[in-house]
């Protein structure tokens, strides 16, 4: 929830937090950042509170009783506590710390789909799932026989919903979703396709690599049984992720690995696990990373989810608008209305790592490949897209000279 004291929208003092956009390129030019879907840039309050805990408080989490190891304990827990609230989870043991959204998902069907899942179970999937979501139900198919079937994308870049009712019919053991794809930009009805799953006796996995960054994400209000995200898509640092998930099958799961920390008792021939959520967490963590994810999840808390999902919402309509009326341009997704900061596209007869290149010339920095999605763009029936992508420090000018280079592009190609 936006808190009551959330400052007031100000793109000028916010762009101040982020010091690489004021950087240039080796041809003089200013980095124009439009690549957030891949990763967001990091403002300098993670920056610093990674930086203050390794000049000041680095020592092992959990293990230890100086004064070091119980400051480092207390900052990592304290941002597992801040990340929950973000997500409005009921407790920080519901928040599994991992490396990120893929790991997450991994998980999941390691330990729960492994231990719950048989051969002829199925599991629902879309087609317009990044590789994170489907690869590791694809290595289950084949070592257990699992079934897999998928919704449907329509022409508009929608789910297929009654398709999705007539899977349903067939009773699956799980629903694995996107809540928002990182190509078409699509809002999934995550709250109707859980609901729907749970009345057809499925659990839902949702893929929030790209909604959390950008929405504001209850998983008590969408009766999500695990969802999973990223640090490094939401201003904090790589290398972190999150997977919330349902105490009583957290409790219930195996754990993922072994090792030091998420036991409770080992001896020589058998072991105990710990209790959540340390279970999942072996070894060593990301202890800076953590502290730097909380970082994150304050600063976005402070700006508020609800002006920063209305600022994204006003560029990526007028980046619409203005890419349209490009000649020979192609968009990808449905209307603003629908999706998020993401505006996937081709341009007739240039291949769009031609055009990422080429607006790479003027500091433009946009995506182009598949983008982990090769399944979705053969269903669009093309190789790859040229992908730009805004977040909260976007603006309108950029949105300008994205499409300035563009004709650039085109010139250039006659």
């Amino acid at each position: 929830m936006r808190p009551e004291n959330a400052m007031k929208f100000n793109i000028d003092e916010i762009r101040k937090d982020f010091p690489i956009l004021t950087r240039e390129t080796q041809s003089g030019a200013r980095v124009v950042y439009l690549d957030s879907t891949a990763t967001s840039q990091k403002p300098v309050q993670v920056i610093e509170a990674m930086n203050a805990y390794y000049r000041r408080s680095n020592a092992n989490i959990h293990r230890g009783v100086h004064t070091l190891a119980e400051e480092s304990t207390a900052l990592y827990e304290g941002a597992r506590e801040r990340i929950a609230r973000f997500i409005n989870a009921s407790s920080a043991r519901e928040v599994i710390y991992t490396r990120n959204t893929t790991e997450s998902i991994n998980l999941v069907a390691y330990s729960w789909a492994r231990a719950n899942l048989q051969a002829g179970d199925l599991v629902i999937l879309t087609e317009m799932e990044h590789h994170s979501n489907l690869v590791p139900w694809q290595m289950l198919q084949a070592e257990k026989g699992i079934e897999l079937e998928f919704i449907p994308v329509t022409e508009d870049g929608l789910l297929d919903l009654e398709t999705y009712k007539t899977l349903l019919n067939r009773r699956p053991k799980l629903v694995s979703f996107t809540h928002m794809s990182n190509v078409l930009g699509t809002i999934n009805p995550a709250q109707e396709m859980i609901r729907l799953a749970h009345e057809a006796g499925a659990l839902a996995l949702v893929d929030g690599a790209q909604s959390v960054p950008h929405l504001q994400v209850d998983v008590r209000a969408l009766d999500a049984d695990f969802y999973a995200f990223s640090a490094h898509k939401m201003c904090g640092p790589t290398g972190i992720g999150a997977l919330y998930g349902k105490p009583a099958l957290l409790e219930a799961m195996p754990p993922f690995l072994g090792g030091g920390d998420m036991i409770k008792e080992v001896k020589l021939r058998s072991f105990r696990p710990n209790t959540l959520p340390h279970k999942f967490e072996a070894g060593t963590p990301a202890i800076a990373e953590a502290i730097g994810f909380g970082a994150a999840v304050d600063y976005l808390s402070q700006i508020g989810m609800d002006a920063i999902a209305r600022h994204e919402h006003e560029i990526t309509s007028y980046a619409l608008e203005r890419l349209e009326e490009i000649p020979g341009l192609k968009l990808f997704g449905p209307s603003a209305d629908q999706k998020g900061g993401v505006a996937a596209f081709v341009l007739d007869g240039i291949h769009p790592h031609d055009v990422a290149q080429i607006l790479d010339r003027d500091g433009i920095a946009v995506r182009a490949g598949h983008h982990c999605a090769q399944p979705l763009h053969e269903k669009f029936g093309i190789p790859a897209t040229s992908r730009a992508s805004f977040y909260l420090y976007s603006t309108k000018e950029e949105v300008d000279l994205l499409v300035n280079g563009i004709y650039k592009v085109k010139e250039l190609f006659g």
